[in-house]
């Protein structure tokens, strides 16, 4: 579903990515673990097509296309989504006016017909469920007032109706208390843990490791990935840090 092969990036002519490999089938779990400043939010960034972030080599395909080819509103379209480590506030502008908007344009580009405002209600009030979000909430401008897990868990249901094929979550669980990472951990896992779609998880922690099982842990230090292998890597990290199990 998506091989990045030799992927090179920089911001401001800083080198950041240095020949990156990966590959995530349908159906996966990939979690990224590593520490700051090893390009874990570049290469999230550089997937969603975000301005300012040059790709100088290698190459990135997504369920048969070029990727880097796309504008970031094609890759939208396309089935990616990105979840931010800090999500933005929108004032004036309400949330369920926003995700109508972008379920609509998405559908719009894949050929298919709008959702009513009716259809679109039902379809949030479905997934604001599974998240433990109330409605009220969604009525709300975007992110605004929202405490850091309401945060999370609204971009999980932005996630959960937009119904993406693939999605990259960068560091999804910070600023999370206990419950909420649960709830968020199973909103994951009930929207995404399905035999057509991809998950790319960037995290630094085990925690949420506990409620989104990943097939296959990564370990990125400066800019590649320098070991791969099942979940018992990221228990190995929580226990001995990063500079001895990448040694």
């Amino acid at each position: 579903m998506l091989t990045i092969d030799n992927l090179h990036a920089e911001i401001d002519g800083k080198q950041i990515l240095k020949g990156l490999s990966l590959t995530v089938n349908a159906g996966e779990v990939h979690a990224i673990m590593g520490p700051n400043g090893a390009g874990k939010s570049t290469l999230a960034y550089v997937l969603g097509g975000r301005p300012g972030y040059d790709v100088t080599e290698g190459s990135v395909e997504f369920a048969g296309e070029d990727l880097l080819e796309l504008e970031p509103y094609e890759r939208a379209a396309a089935g990616l989504f990105l979840g931010f480590q800090y999500p933005v506030e929108i004032p004036g502008v309400s949330n369920v006016q926003f995700l109508r908007e972008a379920l609509n344009a998405q559908r719009k580009a894949r050929g298919e017909e709008p959702l009513s405002g009716g259809e679109f209600l039902k379809l949030a009030k479905e997934k604001a469920g599974l998240l433990r979000l109330d409605m009220d909430m969604l009525k709300r401008n975007v992110n605004v007032g929202f405490s850091g897990g309401e945060k999370k868990r609204a971009e999980m249901v932005q996630m959960g109706i937009l119904d993406p094929k693939f999605a990259v979550l960068d560091e999804t669980d910070s600023g999370l208390d206990i419950d909420a990472l649960r709830i968020v951990g199973e909103g994951i896992n009930a929207i995404m843990r399905r035999p057509d779609k991809g998950v790319l998880l960037i995290t630094h922690y085990q925690r949420l490791l506990d409620y989104v099982k990943p097939d296959v842990v990564h370990v990125m230090v400066a800019g590649r990935i320098v070991k791969s292998g099942g979940p018992e890597i990221a228990l190995q990290l929580e226990q001995e840090g990063y500079e001895a199990v990448a040694a």
